[in-house]
C-alpha cells in the first residue's frame, strides 16, 4: 500500500456564528490543505499517482475558496466554516475526481494555523 499526499493553500476570511470569543468576529487565515490518497499498485513509471495531477485537482477545488469570505459560500451560508466543515466539504468535492484516477481518497487535512489542523476521513 502506498499513501501519497500533496499540499496547497488558500487565503480566506470567515467568522463562526454562535461562537463566544474572538472567532465570532470576521478574521482571516492562510489555510493549508493536504490531500491524502492511497494507491494499491504502481504504474509503469513506478508511481501510485502523479503528484502534478493531484495538485492540479486540489488547486481547482481550492480556487472557489480563495480570497473570499467563506460564510458567503455554499454550504457555509448555512453551517459554520470551521476547519472541520471545510475539510469535509473539500473531501466531498474531490472524491469523484480522485476516484477516476484509480486511487482512493483517504482524507483531507486543513490547517487553520501552523499548529492547528483537522483531518477528515470518513469511516
Amino acid at each position: 500500500m502506498y499513501y501519497l499526499s500533496v499540499k496547497k493553500h488558500f487565503e480566506a476570511a470567515h467568522f463562526l456564528r454562535g461562537y463566544k470569543g474572538k472567532c465570532e468576529n470576521l478574521h482571516g487565515h492562510r489555510y493549508e490543505v493536504a490531500l491524502k490518497v492511497r494507491a494499491n499498485e504502481l504504474d509503469e513509471c513506478g508511481m501510485g499517482a502523479d503528484f502534478k495531477v493531484l495538485k492540479t485537482s486540489l488547486g481547482e477545488v481550492l480556487q472557489s475558496y480563495d480570497h473570499t469570505c467563506l460564510n458567503d459560500l455554499t454550504p457555509f451560508d448555512n453551517q459554520n466554516p470551521s476547519a472541520e466543515n471545510i475539510s469535509r466539504d473539500i473531501y466531498d468535492k474531490l472524491k469523484p475526481v480522485i476516484s477516476r484516477m484509480g486511487v482512493e481518497l483517504r482524507g483531507v487535512e486543513v490547517w487553520e494555523s501552523p499548529d492547528s489542523s483537522v483531518l477528515y476521513q470518513p469511516d
